[in-house]
């Protein structure tokens, strides 16, 4: 089934959405810059006592709904309550959700910049990373043009006790699973890709190798099929979402 891209999405509306959402459940809106006209924020959480810290990013692809629509369906349903500190930040790259494309409004993949820091909306986003503690967990949100199933990255230089599996098991529940042996070049078992992650290798750095880099020993690049309905793309998300959110505040 070929992926058929759906008009885009208005991310001043969701900027909307989200922070009335966001407010309701507690969460405070930072402001970190701005980019085609609307802002580049994150939505934190924090509370007394120990409790995980959990960062969720979406929208670095301007041409990726899915993940959008899957935290800010999380957020409205009360999902990111008091048994974690929240850092979310749900749309990286507003000018390109706005025209439904991948790249920014300069033609850049944001996505592969996180190492020179050359787009605006990187720089903003790594200064206010810097400024965070790190954190136990991270996932980038994203969705795959190209892909028949879902599949993700695990980053895990540790290795600590894995999530990609319950993950994986949440995701085949509600779509079809990769299971191609290679996976954008990478070898893959089961949709689960566990790449050489040494971040001076890598010329270009997506967020999860700064990421990893700077503030987190463990991260997941998670990534639905956008051959799929938009509504299975996003329950897809949700589902594995809860699942390592789940886990992770129950080891606490």
């Amino acid at each position: 089934m070929s992926a058929v891209k759906a008009p885009p999405l208005d991310p001043i509306a969701l900027a909307t959405r989200f922070e009335s959402a966001g407010a309701k459940g507690g969460f405070r809106r930072e402001l970190f810059g701005e980019a085609g006209g609307c802002p580049l924020f994150a939505l934190t959480r924090r509370a007394a006592g120990p409790r995980p810290r959990i960062y969720l990013s979406a929208g670095i692809h301007g041409d990726e709904p899915a993940p959008i629509l899957a935290l800010l369906s999380l957020i409205e349903s009360g999902e990111f309550n008091d048994r974690a500190v929240w850092f979310l930040c749900p749309m990286l790259n507003p000018a390109g959700i706005a025209r439904g494309i991948r790249e920014n409004a300069s033609g850049l993949d944001l996505n592969r910049d996180y190492r020179h820091l050359e787009a605006p909306e990187i720089q903003a986003h790594a200064k206010w990373l810097q400024s965070q503690p790190n954190f136990d967990l991270a996932i980038c949100v994203h969705e795959d043009w190209e892909s028949s199933g879902f599949y993700l990255y695990e980053l895990n230089p540790d290795n600590r006790p894995s999530l990609a599996s319950p993950m994986m098991a949440a995701a085949k529940k509600a779509c079809p699973i990769d299971m191609s042996p290679v996976i954008e070049g990478r070898e893959a078992k089961g949709g689960i890709i566990r790449p050489n992650a040494n971040p001076l290798e890598r010329e270009k750095w997506p967020e999860s190798i700064y990421l990893q880099a700077h503030h987190t020993r463990l991260s997941y690049t998670v990534e639905t099929p956008s051959s799929l309905a938009l509504d299975i793309r996003v329950a897809t998300l949700r589902a594995v979402l809860s699942v390592a959110i789940g886990l992770t505040a129950r080891k606490s």
